[in-house]
């Protein structure tokens, strides 16, 4: 995320919790994320509770930091990433979100521009590119947890903590969206559960690499999709719950091919009678250039590894 460094970028801070849809308040979170031109990085002056009277649209080339405080995005609209890039989420509480009926919202450029029906998600991506979301606590919202839909590519989804949500992470918009065929997203280091019961994630068309999770039980299943999906599960901790469903994957077949599906799994471990079942040629892989790389841990670590996913909490003593 080198772009949202560097030159012409604008430090703003929150200093004001409420909110405005179509005529925010400098000060504001709204504020920050749609009216300031250009890089922007939005720290918090304090702890803070925001309830967004409607959808937050986030500009591109722009980073909400809640290091250090503890800011709570809650009990009303969330977050919506609509056609842009360059963004950075991190540090934030987002739960009880939401479903919220036709209105209209300051979007970026200082555009108030009109919205159609928005489900309950925390975090939405519609159209979006290059985003990273890390270290944010998500957890019961209306409909998700995260979508990432309609064309969106090159997102990473990292150290966060999904947990007490029925559908947790959808990759791809619907069985006919044939432009999620280029979504490449990475899945890597988060904490799914408790009380999670689907998608961490469920995939239609594109490629997810999911990679060092732990995940703490599942009822209906933990990976699952459509449309012949690319899934590369790797050195990730999948603990079944004492009872029900053992099974990691899930498929539904819209095609009438399950093995032309690549669904596998490298140096995943298993615990609780876990198992994976794997289909198709173990042909799809992450393509990251050398800049993207990162290190894959042995699975046996993740307990550890896991442990600070989630909004961190950061003293004197803790530097985030």
């Amino acid at each position: 995320m080198t772009s949202n460094m560097g030159k012409g970028l604008t430090y703003y801070k929150v200093t004001d919790p409420s909110d405005n849809a179509v005529d925010p308040k400098p000060g504001t979170l709204r504020y920050g994320a749609a009216l300031i031109k250009g890089k922007v990085w939005i720290t918090f002056q304090r702890d803070m509770n925001i309830k967004l009277e409607k959808p937050l649209l986030i500009s591109s080339f722009t980073a909400i930091d809640g290091r250090g405080v503890n800011v709570h995005i809650a009990n009303n609209a969330c977050l919506l990433i609509f056609k842009a890039s360059n963004i950075i989420i991190h540090g934030l509480q987002i739960h009880h979100c939401k479903s919220q009926g036709p209105s209209s919202v300051m979007g970026p450029d200082g555009k108030v521009i009109p919205l159609g029906q928005v489900d309950g998600d925390a975090i939405r991506l519609v159209t979006a590119s290059k985003v990273w979301i890390d270290h944010n606590t998500l957890y019961q919202c209306q409909d998700g947890l995260l979508d990432v839909t309609r064309g969106s590519t090159d997102i990473t989804v990292s150290n966060n903590w999904f947990r007490d949500q029925d559908k947790v992470m959808l990759l791809g918009h619907d069985d006919g969206y044939l432009r999620d065929k280029n979504m490449r997203v990475t899945v890597m280091y988060n904490h799914f559960g408790p009380n999670c019961n689907q998608r961490m994630p469920r995939v239609r068309f594109g490629f997810a690499h999911v990679v060092n999770n732990l995940y703490q039980g599942w009822t209906q299943y933990a990976i699952g999709g459509s449309m012949k999906p690319s899934v590369k599960s790797e050195a990730n901790l999948f603990i079944a719950n004492r009872s029900g469903n053992k099974e990691v994957t899930w498929r539904r077949d819209s095609v009438g091919d399950k093995n032309s599906w690549k669904f596998y799994s490298v140096r995943d471990v298993f615990e609780n009678g876990a198992s994976f079942l794997q289909t198709g040629f173990q042909g799809a892989k992450p393509n990251y250039n050398r800049q993207q790389n990162f290190q894959v841990i042995d699975a046996k670590y993740l307990r550890s590894l896991t442990r600070s996913a989630g909004a961190l909490r950061c003293t004197r003593k803790l530097r985030c």
